[in-house]
């Protein structure tokens, strides 16, 4: 479906009036699907699917519905719930872990290669607490019914009348799905925060002690219990869950030993400070980072090069 080329006219073949109005919801559909779905990938599948089904309807039909971007919106959560589904079977057949995709700030990426032009604003992704590496694991653990109702009502505000419309469950039993996803925000949350400057000096000082490989520096940095775990969807090698300061320390200095073309550029992974790992000019991983006080508590190595293409194209 991706590459194809929408038809703006009416099941009946009539012109869009109204394309400027149904195609202002863009940008908001690729927010809602990639929050649900972790990939943007299929997010833009999604999109392109419901504006599909938009535009196979009658004028008359159309016409009938009083609020296009509330359809527009049902479509989507819909369709995000039934792949829901079908990813969880997928993700078992998965080859290592799965992280979801990482996104970058395209306006930071795009200004560092020349002659690129600016990103279209439709097609970006807000990047907030809610798009967060660590935001996005957590709801990866929800089931489809609970990321949803969380998602439509605590992210972006709809209330719970219209999310039972969507999910398919009564207003109450949506209520009590986003408070169970709430808990598991809470739990999975550390109440710690981390101001932003604070977070960038700690990446930046990671990137330093990596490039040096200096263990003790990397360990330093490093909560004792920080876990680390890399994505290569079977298609480049990745490493295994790593436990702990020092193995992970030690992993890494050997992986810049073994690899001398190795650059690693700052850049904003999913609104956070993150590292973009190139080998040769070519990006090869993007690593995000949850930070707790001063200390990195977890890290997400993307080499999956299916995920990465956000990072490479544009």
């Amino acid at each position: 479906m991706r590459n194809q080329e929408i038809q703006y006219v009416a099941g009946d073949g009539t012109p869009d009036q109204g394309l400027d109005a149904v195609m202002s919801e863009r940008r908001q559909l690729i927010n809602l699907a990639y929050r649900l779905l972790g990939s943007l990938a299929d997010a833009e599948d999604v999109v392109q699917e419901t504006y599909a089904r938009w535009y196979a309807m009658s004028r008359r039909q159309q016409e009938a519905v009083e609020s296009p971007g509330g359809w527009l919106t049902t479509v989507a959560g819909r369709i995000c719930l039934d792949l829901l589904g079908s990813a969880r079977a997928r993700r078992e057949r998965y080859v290592g872990e799965w992280i979801p995709e990482p996104l970058p700030d395209r306006s930071e990426w795009l200004g560092g290669r020349s002659g690129s032009g600016p990103a279209d604003p439709a097609d970006r992704v807000t990047l907030d607490e809610s798009v967060s590496m660590a935001f996005l694991v957590v709801l990866e653990a929800m089931t489809p019914a609970e990321r949803v109702a969380f998602v439509l009502h605590d992210v972006f505000r709809y209330p719970f009348a219209e999310v039972a419309g969507i999910v398919g469950r009564t207003p109450a039993a949506c209520r009590q799905l986003a408070s169970s996803a709430r808990r598991r925000i809470r739990d999975a949350h550390p109440p710690v925060k981390t101001p932003a400057a604070g977070r960038a000096d700690i990446v930046k000082d990671f990137k330093q002690a990596w490039e040096a490989k200096d263990i003790d520096a990397l360990i330093g940095l490093l909560d004792p219990d920080a876990t680390g775990l890399a994505d290569g969807g079977g298609l480049v090698s990745a490493a295994p869950p790593l436990f702990g300061a020092e193995q992970i320390a030690r992993y890494l200095a050997a992986l810049m030993g073994m690899a001398p073309g190795l650059t690693l550029l700052e850049r904003t992974v999913n609104g956070r400070p993150g590292l973009v790992v190139q080998h040769e000019g070519a990006v090869t991983g993007v690593v995000a980072f949850e930070i707790v006080g001063d200390r990195i508590k977890h890290c997400w190595a993307v080499r999956n090069p299916e995920k990465l293409r956000p990072w490479t194209t544009g």
